[in-house]
């Protein structure tokens, strides 16, 4: 019998894609312009926000029960144009980006717990390792995934556990070291959702596996809803200690990241535990970033396997069946190492992180489609529907002003050019218009392959 998952490590697929350093560096971002208990509510509707979408996605999931996440969603349920387009953007800047960053990002906190080896070289190794393990076997991915899991988890509960015992428990009275009007608070709270919306990502990774559950119309949608809700009480909790027990001013030190490589849980960890705290905290992280990685290695190269058993990739990349798709780990593997080591092209993709939400939008509306344009499916249950246009709409107003920035900056290329090639508008119409290149001359293979 070929190895199959079930529901506990699809929900720690689904843990281990969501925590990483996100959830450590956020709040001291939003707390230069918001309060604490705007920080808070931003948390908590980042939490719905993700409920929402895997509730969303739980229905998807079982009138398309395919892997290949929004690739094949959006392919079969509003136009393969669409999919193509959401498949390359996930395996670029979902999945080889990240995981390119996490790796170095692992790599900097090994030296600051006694590690005397280059970050690059403890990025790839680390890469290399997780790949190697996860191209093993399906049982073996799978248990390499569900300890990563177990350990972040733990790791989690360990910091909040302590904050809460060991820390502040009075309300906050801080305030933001700028004073905001109504209007300018909005907007602040509004891109603040994108730091939390980063820290709550991942929460459709089992969607990339799915024809590797068992019985997944039932197991998928389960393992998205579990993974969520465990995350988004661990992420509320580590947020209140974390406003509890720091000013903005302290807060800052976030700021710094890329060149200290110091969170929020560092100066908590100080605090409650003196300067060994520090190292402790630099061995947490760095815990939580390999399991990032091993969770990014196992579900990106499903999109890649997807998209070639379609015909929109090579066979080499579609991989057996009940086995990993070997070529595809190799190939996501080999793009995360040439990231890691080619700084700019890893900035300018990072400015196209907004695409991930719009696909993911699309996604959920997709079951309107479903509802009144295609009575060859089932019809969504109403809930799903609620959950959809909920998920839709605090996308499309973080989006609004996600992208309205940029295009007011677009006006001052004339007078800093190097501006125009690093604008998030610019470089979502150079993808999109490369991508949709690239659809056609696939498709147009693809069809002479079918008549040859």
């Amino acid at each position: 019998m070929r190895t199959k998952l079930t529901l506990w490590p699809g929900v720690g697929l689904v843990v281990s894609n969501m925590v990483g350093a996100g959830v450590f560096l956020g709040t001291g971002f939003m707390a230069q312009r918001l309060g604490p208990g705007l920080v808070l509510l931003a948390w908590v509707v980042g939490a719905l926000l993700a409920l929402a979408g895997a509730r969303a996605y739980a229905e998807v999931a079982t009138l398309v029960p395919r892997s290949g996440g929004e690739y094949r969603y959006l392919s079969e349920l509003l136009h393969p144009a669409l999919g193509y387009l959401a498949g390359w953007a996930s395996l670029l800047v979902g999945f080889s980006a990240p995981v390119a960053a996490d790796a170095l990002a692992a790599g900097a906190f090994f030296a600051a717990i006694g590690g005397a080896l280059d970050r690059r070289l403890v990025g790839v190794v680390l890469v290399a390792a997780i790949t190697a393990l996860h191209a093993a076997g399906l049982r073996l991915s799978g248990r390499v995934q569900g300890a990563f899991s177990a350990i972040a988890v733990a790791l989690l509960v360990a910091v909040a556990v302590a904050g809460l015992a060991l820390g502040q428990h009075a309300w906050p009275r801080w305030q933001p070291p700028v004073a905001l009007s109504t209007g300018e608070t909005l907007r602040a709270f509004a891109e603040s959702l994108f730091f939390v919306a980063f820290a709550y990502s991942g929460w459709n990774a089992a969607s990339y596996a799915t024809e590797e559950f068992e019985t997944p119309a039932r197991t998928v949608p389960r393992a998205m809803l579990t993974g969520v809700a465990i995350v988004a009480v661990l992420y509320l909790a580590l947020n209140w200690v974390f406003v509890a027990n720091l000013t903005p001013g302290r807060a800052a030190v976030v700021f710094a990241y890329a060149s200290r490589r110091v969170t929020l849980g560092h100066l908590v960890a100080v605090d409650l535990f003196g300067p060994a705290g520090a190292r402790v905290m630099s061995a947490v992280v760095l815990l939580l970033l390999a399991s990032a990685v091993s969770s990014m290695t196992f579900a990106g190269p499903r999109v890649f396997a997807a998209m070639a058993k379609d015909g929109f990739l090579p066979r080499a990349l579609r991989g057996a069946e009940g086995r990993p798709p070997v070529g595809a780990l190799l190939l996501q593997g080999g793009l995360a190492v040439a990231i890691a080591f080619t700084d700019r092209l890893q900035e300018l993709l990072s400015n196209i992180g907004a695409v991930l939400t719009l696909f993911s939008a699309l996604t959920a509306l997709s079951l309107f489609r479903v509802r009144f344009a295609r009575p060859d499916l089932p019809r969504p249950r109403p809930v799903s529907l609620l959950a959809a246009a909920l998920y839709a709409a605090l996308a499309g107003w973080m989006l609004y002003f996600g992208f309205s920035r940029p295009l007011r900056e677009l006006g001052s290329a004339a007078a800093h050019p190097e501006r125009l090639w690093s604008n998030l508008v610019v470089w979502l119409l150079v993808v999109a218009a490369a991508g949709l290149a690239a659809y056609g001359i696939s498709a147009r293979a693809a069809r002479a392959r079918a008549r040859g």
